[in-house]
């Protein structure tokens, strides 16, 4: 299929620090429900709270993310060639926003007294519910980034926006629930085992949730004259087919993909085990727990600043390769020092202050490296685009985000499988874990870091795609763009290519 010229008249205006920042603001709905649906805090309120098995919790995640690797490219395939007179992406962008909202609220207000199976059952229901709700958003919204910034840096600086509202929402939530909801206290003696504290937590964030939404689509909603309007075209069963096909074995996505598979995993295993080391390894209670987090915001500006500096010195390939090389050593700091015997003892002001520095460092780290690899992804759209003629950026950004759903919800179920080998008891409150427990516990995930994490540095170094290769494929765009002007017919860039 073709690609048709952009909509509207005349080029459109600047990217300016409003837009951006609007458009970046979208993704604290996503940070909120990734912080509220993080394999720390279900696996935690699940299994500690409401007694399910942890090996159970982590099954549930996982089943839950399996429902996005089959509806998540539909999701993305049917933006890609909507048409509407609010474009391609913001009728889903606009319907996603209520529905994320209430089954946010809904996981969280469990009917009392049902078995273990029984809530589980129900909890996959609203989380395939919410999951498809928030993709319907995160895809669409993604997906508009090559359109609205196709210069190869100034788009990455359009992520970090993106990026840093995600990953500082993630933080600020985060903190809130630890300090606010859950702080234990005269009010509250049960502190993280209060589940009347996260039902509070999900009525207020599924308003936030909702508003976020909706504002940052209404914000870039003047930028749809601008944005490419597909063809009016009926495609038979085999040309969809093979577009789906011709977009998903792309050289550099898969080399993305594959990456991203291997450090999501790595990044699922940390979210799913981290508060039980908070809790029992470093025996920090939760209002110590929640300023941690607060580290993330300060890596989120750290990030945002970074990102597209590092990405414009070095390259967007080298640059995530020394980043992710650099988060692989860092990342096990500070459990091999617990192991080793060169940490000081708990309590001390000294382990608090480098489990802060940890938590500033892999955000940073890990803010910059999602910031490029998003960057890269839309390169690919753009050389998928100037190669097949198909503007294919929904199914593209759909296809890589279901890497990291699935193996977030693969690493979840590989801590659930972990906390099942050890042993680790249910209803355990912190100080009374046989010692012994929480150290196998520790031997068992450092070697999953290793392995995960650094098989996704490996991995990059089939990326391709560069500065030069990307300008050469604007170029070709633009031709496709100018031919179609002149015939008033829509034009092929795969065909212009061999015409220049």
């Amino acid at each position: 299929m073709s690609a048709s010229p952009v909509r509207g008249a005349g080029a459109p205006p600047p990217l300016g620090i409003p837009l951006k920042f609007s458009y970046g603001l979208g993704s604290v709905a996503n940070g909120v429900i990734t912080a509220a649906l993080g394999g720390s805090i279900l696996q935690l309120y699940f299994n500690q709270v409401l007694g399910v098995p942890a090996i159970l919790v982590g099954a549930a995640i996982m089943v839950s993310l399996i429902a996005d690797v089959i509806l998540d490219p539909l999701i993305g395939y049917w933006s890609d060639h909507f048409r509407s007179r609010w474009g391609r992406r913001h009728p889903f962008m606009y319907a996603s926003a209520l529905p994320a909202a209430v089954f946010l609220y809904l996981i969280w207000h469990a009917p009392q007294g049902l078995e273990p199976g029984e809530t589980m059952a129900l909890a996959v229901v609203m989380l395939v519910g919410l999951r498809i709700s928030v993709a319907s958003y995160d895809i669409a919204s993604s997906a508009l980034a090559p359109e609205l910034a196709p210069d190869y840096n100034e788009r990455t600086g359009l992520i970090a926006y993106r990026i840093f509202f995600g990953i500082a929402s993630i933080a600020v939530v985060s903190i809130l629930l630890y300090t606010v909801f859950l702080r234990q206290d005269a009010a509250n003696p049960l502190g993280v085992l209060n589940g009347a504290r996260y039902a509070q937590f999900a009525s207020v964030f599924s308003v936030v949730v909702f508003v976020c939404i909706m504002a940052s689509t209404a914000a870039t909603h003047g930028r749809i004259q601008y944005l490419h309007q597909p063809a009016a075209v009926v495609m038979s069963a085999r040309q969809i087919v093979r577009e789906v096909l011709s977009a998903i074995t792309h050289k550099g996505l898969v080399v993305v993909m594959a990456s991203g598979l291997l450090g999501g995993a790595g990044a699922g295993v940390t979210s799913a085990l981290s508060s039980y080391f908070y809790l029992h390894l470093w025996h920090l209670k939760s209002q110590a727990i929640g300023p941690l987090s607060g580290g993330g915001l300060l890596a989120s500006v750290i990030g945002i600043v970074l990102a597209p500096l590092i990405a414009r010195r070095f390259g967007k390939k080298t640059a995530m390769i020394l980043l992710m090389t650099i988060s692989v050593v860092t990342g096990l700091l500070p459990i091999a020092g617990w192991l080793l015997g060169v940490i000081p003892a708990n309590g001390s002001s000294l382990v608090y202050g480098l489990l802060f520095a940890d938590v500033v460092v892999a955000g940073a780290l890990g803010l910059m490296g999602v910031v490029i690899l998003h960057s890269m992804i839309a390169d690919v759209a753009t050389d998928h685009a100037a190669q097949s003629g198909a503007r294919s950026e929904g199914l593209l950004f759909a296809a890589n985000g279901l890497v990291s759903k699935f193996t977030l919800g693969f690493g979840a179920f590989v801590g659930g499988a972990i906390l099942t080998f050890v042993g680790f008891p249910a209803h355990a409150v912190p100080g009374t874990v046989d010692p012994a427990i929480v150290r196998h516990l520790a031997l068992l995930y450092l070697p999953c870091l290793v392995v995960f994490n650094g098989g996704s540095v490996a991995v990059l170094l089939f990326y391709g795609l560069d500065r030069q290769a990307h300008e050469r494929n604007l170029e070709r765009l633009s031709e496709a763009a100018a031919m179609a002007d002149e015939t008033g017919l829509t034009a092929d860039p795969a065909a212009t290519v061999q015409r220049i």
